[in-house]
């Protein structure tokens, strides 16, 4: 069930990508009242689109029961408001089976995250999400990083398959997403969707900006929409001064923190949701929670990013 085309929707730069951090109780089983209040939080705090379980929803830690519980939660939450794009991954057949059930809960789309560890050919990658694409209605998203890297020939084909309707970078490297966006551009293919889907990608948005990639996902936002909003307006209105005052101030010392921990992409932005009164629970192994000393920092830094903010209203 879709609401409307998903490519026409996440077009409009109306407001960061929103990836909720999914919720657990005290005994480790999903919270599904405080998930959704998570989610219609982000909603009305302006997200563009709720990107549910995916990397910072810790996907790999779901069982596929919990996946479509709390895809359909989201999707309940969400309201119709915004599309929702759930996460979908591994080998082929399981990927297949998530697609499946997102497509049950009523998701708008996929984002189809790396097959499970191996190191596969541009050809093998190629048949895998495609064979994604034809399994369910739902337009599919292609998440670059790790071991799932595409040549700009991949891409154009990717462009030209059905169902396939973009490219989340998770990669970095500027020299090989300018060549993607050129090449695309020169077979006419403008209308794929390209975005920015490094950690903390306000850090680097700037650039991505530079070679013609305006969408990016921002995990900030589940915590302090504030600074996510205010960066995003920023951006979108050309004003550096302030874009600068908030990478300065607030993104740089973030992303310095969050390098003091493995894995503190997720767990650190959790930490930041129930700083912000919503009680959301710890992380699944492998993951681990923060040291105390940073989840401190970071509560100093929540701080001074959202003083940072009320220059930028």
């Amino acid at each position: 069930m879709t609401s409307a085309p998903l490519a026409e929707r996440l077009s409009i730069p109306s407001g960061p990508l929103f990836f909720p951090v999914t919720a657990y109780g005290p005994d480790g089983a999903l919270d599904l009242d405080v998930y959704r209040a998570h989610v219609r939080r982000g909603v009305e705090a302006g997200a563009a689109a709720v990107f549910a379980c995916c990397g910072t929803g810790e996907f790999h830690a779901l069982t596929p029961e919990e996946f479509g519980t709390c895809v359909r939660a989201a999707v309940e939450a969400a309201g119709g408001r915004v599309p929702v794009v759930a996460g979908t991954g591994y080998g082929t057949a399981l990927a297949v089976r998530y697609a499946r059930l997102a497509e049950a809960a009523g998701a708008d789309g996929l984002l189809a995250m790396p097959p499970y560890l191996v190191v596969a050919g541009q050809e093998g990658l190629l048949r895998h999400y495609r064979e994604l694409a034809a399994a369910t209605a739902l337009p599919v998203i292609v998440y670059q990083r790790d071991n799932a890297v595409l040549t700009p020939r991949t891409a154009v084909a990717l462009a030209r398959t059905d169902g396939v309707i973009g490219l989340k970078d998770g990669l970095g490297d500027l020299d090989l997403m300018q060549r993607v966006v050129s090449a695309l551009r020169t077979e006419g293919l403008d209308g794929f969707l390209c975005f920015n889907g490094l950690p903390t990608a306000e850090q680097t948005q700037l650039a991505y900006r530079g070679i013609g990639v305006t969408l990016y996902s921002s995990a900030v936002f589940c915590f302090v929409p504030e600074i996510a909003l205010a960066f995003h307006r920023a951006l979108r209105e050309g004003d550096d001064t302030t874009a600068h005052r908030l990478l300065d101030g607030f993104y740089r010392p973030f992303v310095e923190l969050r390098a003091q921990g493995a894995g503190y992409a997720v767990s650190l932005v959790k930490a930041g949701v129930r700083l912000r009164g919503l009680d959301v629970g710890g992380v699944r192994p492998p993951l681990h929670e923060p040291a105390p000393e940073h989840i401190e920092r970071l509560a100093r830094l929540v701080e001074r990013g959202r003083a940072l903010t009320e220059g930028a209203e």
